[in-house]
């Protein structure tokens, strides 16, 4: 399971990275590993404002449909349009071109209540249980 060490995470399986100031948020290896196939990727439109920890969209795959949960308060400043046409992203390199929204946060600190990477592995090995 791939788990890079420069992110934080969520319970719902989003990862979040700060890029100057906004957060780049994204579903992780293990999400996009037990979802399969995603099919399909709707999110937010550019200049919605989220919730921490409400849904911003949704990921259709083969198996199910999940909802996509904002790790942190504040506006989309930029969305993933690529995934539109090629949804597979996210199966292909969900830390990478598989990203899904950038968030300019109401409050940066809300990231300090995600968890770091050692955190979530240990919240993988838990939920497996």
């Amino acid at each position: 399971m791939n788990i890079p060490e420069n992110l934080k995470y969520t319970k719902e399986h989003e990862w979040a990275r700060t890029e100057d100031g906004c957060v780049c948020v994204g579903i992780t290896d293990y999400a996009q590993h037990e979802l399969g196939d995603v099919v399909f990727v709707e999110l937010p439109e550019v200049g919605s404002h989220v919730e921490q920890d409400d849904t911003f969209g949704s990921v259709e795959s083969v198996k199910a449909v999940s909802d996509l949960f904002a790790p942190v308060s504040g506006t989309i400043k930029a969305i993933n349009a690529d995934l539109e046409t090629a949804p597979e992203a996210v199966n292909e390199d969900s830390y990478g071109k598989g990203w899904m929204v950038v968030i300019e946060p109401d409050n940066p600190a809300d990231l300090d209540q995600l968890m770091d990477a050692a955190a979530y592995a240990t919240f993988l090995e838990a939920e497996a249980k």
